[in-house]
């Protein structure tokens, strides 16, 4: 007969096994991801990739230089909108979010979080694009930034309570105003995770593509006018795979490389800022 403490050693050796498969699995989906987007299209990037523009349907050549540059324009206005908007939102939440206005507001970032972003693109064009009479880049910041300032409200406020009630009290205790106490000891002591959350939600928008059909539309041609409907990678690797040339779709696959590749940089910097303010994890 096994004894209680056999049972008990199988049990957790067990379930040792079960998470470390289910935690290769989850890894596996990324790997497989990345290592098919650098089997197709790592061969199509090379200097011109990144410096010409698209060339006429049906030839050869070109790359996406106009969509590199519109998309560092279109999720750069979106985080200088949506970052000041959702961090100040979090910390409201944090520190004087107790009462009825406070939970009205976290209840609508909970339902925007929620939202599919292709509704977002529809109110941009409602609100923005038909009321201008033409699509653009703002309209298309516009509509990322509404996707980014609930996920960054949320996480700004978890950040926030994060940190000990001992330092609020303690700066009161010293005279300090209580709107000082929480953008001098509370906001400074919880910016490694306040940081993190913002590179987070900048990665989680610089890959959408549904919000910019309906605002920023794309442009072929190379722009900088945030006036005016301007091309992201999401959007041309969208028009690229749909289209019925070979050679687009090579380029779409370089471009989905490329988007790939800068979405992990930004993760990457996420973990970096984490690991140098909280130590690494053991």
């Amino acid at each position: 007969m096994i004894s209680r403490a056999t049972r008990r050693h199988l049990a957790s050796r067990l379930m040792t096994v079960l998470v470390v498969l289910l935690s290769f699995l989850a890894v596996l989906a990324l790997i497989l991801i990345f290592g098919n987007l650098l089997a197709k299209g790592a061969s199509s990037i090379d200097w011109a990739f990144f410096t010409k523009s698209p060339v006429p349907a049906g030839q050869t050549g070109g790359g996406v230089a106009n969509a590199i540059v519109g998309t560092a324009i279109v999720v750069g206005l979106s985080a200088l909108i949506g970052v000041p908007i959702g961090v100040g939102a979090g910390m409201y939440l944090a520190e004087y979010g107790s009462g009825r206005f406070g939970y009205m507001v976290r209840f609508v970032a909970d339902v925007l979080n929620g939202t599919p972003s292709i509704v977002i693109g529809i109110v941009g064009w409602i609100f923005i694009v038909k009321p201008s009479g033409h699509f653009s880049a703002l309209a298309g910041s516009v509509a990322l930034a509404i996707l980014m300032i609930p996920m960054l409200a949320r996480t700004t406020e978890e950040m926030v309570r994060l940190v000990p009630h001992s330092l609020r009290e303690a700066a009161l205790a010293l005279g300090y105003p209580r709107w000082r106490t929480s953008l001098k000891i509370v906001a400074r002591t919880a910016l490694g995770g306040i940081v993190t959350g913002c590179l987070v939600g900048v990665a989680r928008v610089a890959g959408e593509t549904a919000p910019l059909l309906f605002t920023a539309l794309g442009n072929l041609n190379f722009t900088v006018s945030v006036s005016q409907p301007m091309q992201t990678l999401s959007l041309q690797i969208y028009v690229y795979a749909t289209g019925p040339f070979e050679e687009w779709h090579r380029l779409a696959w370089a471009a989905a490389l490329v988007l790939m590749g800068l979405v992990l940089i930004i993760s990457l910097i996420a973990r970096w800022v984490t690991r140098q303010r909280y130590g690494s994890i053991r």
